[in-house]
């Protein structure tokens, strides 16, 4: 779709409308056309297949940690790049149809993302209610005006689009809640003089094997922003290590970083250079 002679771009994101997903995308690609798709992975699938241009995704949340479903897809499947990443701040409603009674709410509906991020508040006002996964913030509002004494955990925009009720607001643990959202393309992005990388990698099963690595950043002087693991999928004990740092991968310094690790690594795959969110 173009207006005029200008070919807009189209970005995936994590739907239905109503997401905090949505939100981000909105934020980060105004002037787009945003397409929305049922899970995550579906998401990425929308780049890949020509759907969409690019992806956003979230990948790591202040209160809950890292989105795992977003990593195991850079990990282990996607061909895709890290471009941009964006912080969003998260408020939570607990939202339900007319009428719902606050006391009667048997279920909570909500991405596992989400309940985790309201844990406080639901132990504390509703101990007894079972809690259900949903594919995203914005289906658990649909599910809740499908089934009595029930309720969802939506922004806000999600009770307006339903024309449901909001039954508490900003129910997350703590107010300081914000996602970190990457978005994915088939490049990333041109050097800008305050970039950060993301890396993942595996190494042999020997003492000092991660020291190795870690010491080839602190060396050159960069600075490392984030290290977590996540299963490599093989037997148990078996890891992938994630990495983010301070530079570009065209940096020379990093460079040359990058290539001495990659030979001190069974495995290494660079996720993307982007800009720093500020």
């Amino acid at each position: 779709m173009s207006t005029g002679d200008v070919q807009l771009k189209r970005v995936a994101f994590l739907g239905p409308t109503g997401t905090h997903s949505e939100a981000a995308a909105a934020a980060y690609a105004p002037e787009s056309i945003l397409v929305a798709a049922p899970s995550i992975t579906a998401v990425t699938e929308m780049v890949l297949s020509g759907g969409a241009d690019e992806a956003i995704v979230p990948i790591e949340n202040s209160l809950e940690g890292s989105v795992t479903e977003t990593l195991d897809l850079l990990v282990h499947s996607l061909n895709l790049q890290i471009r941009y990443e964006y912080v969003l701040p998260i408020h939570h409603c607990l939202i339900a149809r007319p009428g719902t009674s606050f006391d009667a709410i048997e279920t909570i509906y909500s991405h596992p993302q989400a309940i985790g991020q309201c844990r406080g508040f639901l132990q504390r006002t509703i101990p007894n209610a079972r809690r259900e996964a949903s594919l995203s913030t914005a289906q658990s509002v649909e599910l809740a005006l499908q089934n009595e004494n029930s309720a969802g955990i939506a922004p806000r925009r999600a009770a307006e689009i339903n024309s449901a009720v909001i039954l508490a607001d900003g129910i997350q643990d703590d107010d300081r809640n914000s996602t970190r959202f990457v978005v994915l393309s088939d490049d990333d992005a041109d050097p800008t003089g305050d970039d950060k990388t993301s890396i993942a990698f595996n190494v042999d099963d020997k003492p000092g094997a991660l020291l190795t690595i870690m010491q080839q950043f602190a060396m050159a002087e960069i600075n490392l922003l984030k290290i977590e693991s996540r299963p490599a999928r093989e037997t148990l004990g078996v890891y992938i290590f994630l990495l983010d740092c301070i530079g570009h991968r065209s940096d020379e310094k990093l460079a040359k970083v990058l290539n001495t690790v990659r030979e001190k690594t069974v495995w290494l795959k660079v996720f993307g250079s982007y800009p720093r969110y500020s």
